[in-house]
């Protein structure tokens, strides 16, 4: 306190000094010059733009609707790019005491467009990270047209396995889960609650067929059996005559547990407690593998969830999750390198010493062969969160997260 009484102290005699000297003066006399001006060119601290600026793209394909949806189940009109935007908000939070800066454009694209021209009108404003939510086909094309240049995608909701197996391609990170990974986080769960005789039921679209394909994978991989498989061609129309058509269409004799392939939605919702022996439900409908539910509140989930919901007014789905961690993916490569180019990024992004946390107990990282971010699978119904795989005792040499999806040894990527 003494020490600011004599400072202002003598501030105050300083001035009464330079009012003297004024009011001395000769009053003929030239007036004395006023402190000269900052010089135009000079800012404001706050004003002095970013070192960095990382411009981040979306491109969503709206997905073909199903033949009958449930008005609760209809997905909002911000569904993913509402985790894109949070994504953005939580880089600037770290990224402004490095100077470094964010902006996200996104494009949606109908059911039955062109996702490439939206691509092309990001990369001519200069977007040089983009997610994709597109189908597998179109986003391979995508990816071939830019391979030439200096552009990074983010796969955040193709979930194909060959996206990361013979078709994969060297500008593509993949945040979606692979529909192995997926399966297998599922089979793991089972085989330890020993449910291993599988009932597999699967739907008439190509999805559903590759989605079966990745069940018969992974039960061989963990020692389950497929004691029957059916195929679904009783329609939508069924849901009116469920009672009497599952029934019928169930009765195959024993098994632990149903595995439903019904990646549309068309009747996995009508099979729980309408099947001929009372037996769980599980693979897209019943208990499923999703890479994020609302019900997820453990390892600080419970602030991402909360964060979402004061912005958007509603709970995060997986793909808003996805598309969380797309945009969270370039920002944590970004504090490292505090530079925007897209190979300083990706090389950082696929470093060892680079990891990403996704509130599932342990940091994720990219495999270095397909690209694929390594995570949990949470396993989940309606209402809650049942468990997270990889489950204890599945061991791996390198990382536990490897038992999920193929592994080094299994894959068939050749980066190009």
């Amino acid at each position: 306190m003494k020490r600011m009484a004599s400072a202002v102290g003598a501030t105050l005699i300083a001035l009464a000094c330079v009012s003297g000297l004024a009011g001395a003066q000769d009053a003929n006399a030239p007036p004395l010059a006023a402190p000269a001006a900052p010089p135009l060119s000079a800012k404001p601290a706050a004003a002095i733009g970013p070192e960095q600026t990382f411009l981040i793209g979306v491109v969503r394909q709206l997905p073909e609707p199903p033949p009958w949806i449930a008005p609760l189940q209809m997905p909002p009109d911000d569904l993913g790019i509402a985790g894109a935007e949070l994504g953005i908000r939580d880089n600037l939070t770290s990224g402004r005491f490095l100077k470094l800066d964010y902006k996200l454009t996104s494009e949606i694209v109908p059911t039955d467009g062109d996702p490439l021209p939206a691509v092309q009108k990001l990369v001519e404003a200069g977007d040089r990270f983009i997610l994709l939510d597109v189908p597998p086909d179109a986003l391979l094309k995508i990816a071939d047209a830019y391979k030439d240049r200096d552009v990074v995608f983010i796969n955040v909701g193709a979930t194909d396995d060959r996206l990361r197996q013979q078709d994969c391609r060297a500008n593509v990170f993949h945040i979606a889960p692979s529909r192995s990974m997926l399966t297998d986080a599922l089979a793991q769960f089972l085989v330890t609650k020993r449910w291993q005789n599988w009932f597999l039921m699967v739907g008439r679209t190509d999805n559903d067929k590759l989605y079966a394909e990745a069940v018969r994978r992974s039960a061989k991989k963990f020692g389950a059996k497929i004691v029957a498989e059916k195929t679904w061609d009783y329609g939508p129309d069924a849901r009116a005559t469920a009672q009497s058509e599952v029934p019928r269409g169930t009765q195959i004799g024993e098994y632990d547990l149903l595995i439903v392939a019904d990646e549309l939605g068309e009747f996995g919702d009508i099979l729980p407690y309408n099947t001929w022996l009372p037996r769980p439900i599980a693979g897209t409908q019943g208990l499923m593998a999703l890479s994020w539910h609302p019900t997820m509140e453990n390892w600080g989930a419970s602030q991402l969830q909360s964060r979402f919901f004061k912005r958007s007014k509603r709970m995060m789905q997986p793909l808003d999750f996805q598309m969380w961690q797309g945009v969270f993916a370039v920002g944590s490569a970004s504090l490292k390198t505090r530079n925007s180019g897209p190979a300083k990024v990706k090389a950082q992004m696929l470093s060892p010493d680079y990891d990403l946390p996704v509130f599932k107990g342990v940091a994720a990282t990219f495999r270095d062969w397909d690209q694929q971010l390594r995570q949990p699978i949470l396993l989940t119904h309606a209402t809650n969160t049942v468990t997270l795989s990889p489950q204890a005792g599945f061991l791996h040499q390198s990382s536990p997260l490897d038992t999920l999806g193929f592994d080094r040894p299994e894959s068939l990527c050749k980066l190009k």
